[in-house]
């Protein structure tokens, strides 16, 4: 079973929802959006409580899956018009950059968009509105949902990277079938 069998969530937790607006520089003006607005969409900023790292779709998905069978999982993670953002220690998005520039094993790797101080990012409404379709453009597939949750480090994200990028080459070079 892989994260996208189990882990789907359509709203954030209060103690999520702090957690979220305690990246901006008025916190409780981002809980008063969210409370008059809670189907709208926000702009956060990177870098103190979060980095965020985005992915292309399909290879965020192969991340994920990596994150979750080794061990660790992950914190929250959301789609944002195609893309996979997942949301790391702050630091990351910087050092990730590095090694990925540096380790000649991580060029299979498809470029990532490192956020982090000095960026935002737009994140999904806090609840999905019910008649919002589930293909939407913005949603979240594993919600904050405590004050203080766990979230990867550059070694952990560039390691499932790697992973998942040499799970595509196996994919791409083995036989498609015996079948002539």
């Amino acid at each position: 079973m892989d994260i996208w069998t189990y882990q789907s969530v359509e709203y954030v937790s209060v103690a999520g929802e702090a957690w979220l607006a305690s990246a901006s520089e008025y916190p409780s003006s981002m809980r008063a959006l969210w409370e008059a607005r809670p189907w709208a969409p926000a702009v956060l900023p990177c870098g103190r409580v979060f980095d965020v790292i985005s992915l292309p779709a399909v290879f965020g998905r192969r991340v994920l899956d990596e994150l979750w069978a080794s061990g660790p999982g992950c914190g929250p993670v959301a789609t944002y018009r195609g893309r996979t953002l997942l949301f790391t220690q702050p630091g990351t998005a910087a050092r990730l950059r590095t090694l990925l520039a540096w380790e000649e094993w991580a060029r299979d790797v498809p470029p990532l968009l490192c956020h982090g101080p000095g960026d935002a990012i737009t994140v999904p409404p806090v609840q999905r509105p019910i008649d919002e379709p589930e293909s939407s453009s913005s949603r979240w597939i594993v919600a904050p949902d405590t004050s203080e949750p766990w979230l990867p480090g550059a070694s952990v994200v560039l390691w499932a990277c790697v992973r998942a990028a040499r799970g595509r080459s196996r994919e791409a070079d083995a036989p498609l079938s015996n079948a002539r």
